[in-house]
């Protein structure tokens, strides 16, 4: 499989590369990798990049988002975060990628067992990690169940997930919301933001609606 050109990355579509993810990630869960030459895509890719997709996740070592989703040199923007959040940064490098660079679908990508979901359950406290694990706060206060105190804890993994998966949710309105540019290419249909879970036992992403 060559690398992306300017001509592939110019026939990929928001619906098209949301395909080629989800292919991607079939053929991870099966064991079977696309062929790829990376010292090839290397030369290929030394004056220039033409990813299709820019994916959002966290710093977790189970979740390489160009090995889930089974892809090769200069097909991906990744950006990682513990936590999976946006701050200004973020958002302006996701605006380069998609705007500048040409990328025509936006994932935020969450997963199960997250070690920072589970801090800002704990209300972990630890330099500038308590600081970090505040972005996470709002996913937490908006899971409302269950009202227990006890069971609100990261021993609670299915409480951790739930709020893993409104994280990504919120992530994606605060994307939409504080970032202009990134709102209006969505609604121009230029970009496609959504959102998915990696299930750190099995390999499988699915998509959030």
């Amino acid at each position: 499989m060559k690398a992306h050109t300017k001509e592939t990355q110019s026939t990929m579509t928001p619906e098209k590369s949301l395909q080629f993810l989800q292919e991607g990630n079939q053929r991870f869960q099966d064991n079977l990798k696309a062929h790829r030459n990376l010292l090839e895509q290397v030369n290929d890719t030394s004056e220039g990049q033409f990813p299709f997709a820019t994916i959002l996740s966290c710093i977790d070592s189970r979740v390489s988002a160009e090995l889930v989703f089974d892809q090769g040199l200069g097909d991906i923007f990744s950006i990682r975060i513990a936590g999976n959040f946006v701050n200004q940064d973020i958002l302006g490098s996701m605006e380069f990628a998609c705007k500048l660079a040409g990328t025509k679908l936006v994932v935020v990508l969450g997963h199960t067992s997250c070690g920072a979901i589970k801090g800002a359950c704990d209300n972990a406290k630890l330099g500038n990690l308590t600081a970090m694990l505040n972005n996470i706060k709002p996913a937490v206060n908006s899971v409302t169940e269950p009202k227990e105190d006890s069971l609100r804890k990261s021993s609670n993994l299915e409480f951790v997930d739930n709020v893993s998966a409104k994280n990504v949710e919120l992530t994606i309105e605060r994307i939409r919301n504080e970032s202009d540019v990134l709102s209006a290419m969505e609604q121009a249909g230029e970009i496609m933001i959504v959102g998915a879970m990696y299930n750190v036992s099995d390999g499988s992403v699915s998509f959030l609606d």
